[in-house]
């Protein structure tokens, strides 16, 4: 059986044919910033996906997954996504339906994320995990009980918006001081800048910071131990009201390796309630950094045929 996983992004939408055992068959994509109105923009995506199974005989799928910004579960609409050219709420499992009448799952990209953890990659033995993606912004999905938690509205898990420092950092959210200002590649910048003492520049981002600190350089290595205490305080926060089996990790900030990893298992444990020691590991993503979102995506199906 086969399924198709979609990524939408506010530059690229990204399909892929996915098979049974979370091998992506054949991949295609549109741009999505060239679109300026719902209609064209899903007669396309479907146009890519009827070329892709007409290319591999695939006669028959699943059903379409969509990871998004701002998507809603219950609804199947993205909901106001400021990144998008695309504005307001745009139901695509309806304007799907029109073309093919197959299930159509769609969640925000992080969501996908973990649930293509737990169907494809390291959590498969797994009932309660998080996955934070760390990133442009910071993602999260909480799954407990073997179910992906989307609470009432649909839009529950976004713990990269809890405010770690109130009357902190600016946040494009409206509020201040959320955890996505201080430990995404933006907050890293930021931090390394800081401590430093110089202004931010384009010229300056988090692979560099990390390649810095991989050499020893001392600034460096502050701003990812500075990084590592302030995830390692959410990550922390996060085990006291779902008390997880594991907290995943993804995103090209984590690449750095030991700079973030060795200083955020300490602080974890420096702040975790004593009645969960021992109890919560953390993981990096077994899932290839190039196939997450499209794997996550199809993955959404597995969810809605499963319930």
């Amino acid at each position: 059986m086969y399924s198709i996983g979609i990524d939408i992004g506010g530059t690229n939408t990204d399909m892929g044919l996915v098979r049974n055992d979370g091998t992506i068959i054949a991949r295609s994509n549109i741009p999505t910033n060239a679109y300026t109105e719902l209609e064209p923009y899903i007669r396309d995506i479907m146009g890519c996906i009827a070329k892709l199974m007409d290319d591999n005989n695939v006669e028959k799928i699943e059903g379409i997954g969509i990871g998004a910004p701002n998507g809603n579960f219950y609804t199947g609409c993205v909901d106001n996504a400021p990144n998008l050219t695309i504005k307001g709420v745009l139901n695509f499992e309806q304007e799907m339906h029109k073309y093919m009448d197959v299930p159509v799952v769609l969640s925000n990209d992080a969501n996908a994320a973990a649930y293509g953890e737990m169907v494809y990659g390291g959590a498969k033995d797994l009932d309660n995990f998080i996955m934070f993606t760390l990133g442009t912004g910071v993602g999260s999905g909480i799954v407990l009980d073997g179910k992906l938690v989307h609470g009432s509205t649909g839009g529950a898990g976004e713990l990269g918006h809890c405010i770690l420092i109130p009357n902190g950092r600016q946040c494009s959210c409206g509020r201040k001081g959320c955890l996505e200002t201080y430990t995404s590649a933006r907050g890293i910048v930021q931090t390394y800048c800081e401590l430093k003492g110089i202004p931010v520049t384009a010229d300056i981002d988090s692979k560099m910071i990390g390649d810095l600190a991989n050499q020893g350089d001392p600034i460096a290595l502050k701003t990812w131990e500075t990084v590592a205490d302030q995830l390692g305080l959410a990550m922390a926060n996060s085990v006291t009201f779902s008390a997880p089996q594991a907290i995943f990790l993804m995103g090209g900030p984590t690449k750095v390796g030991e700079p973030l990893l060795k200083p955020l298992q300490k602080a974890f444990d420096k702040y975790l309630l004593n009645i969960f020691a021992g109890s919560c590991q953390i993981r990096m993503s077994q899932l290839k950094a190039n196939e997450v979102a499209i794997l996550g995506a199809a993955a959404l199906i597995k969810m809605k045929t499963n319930n």
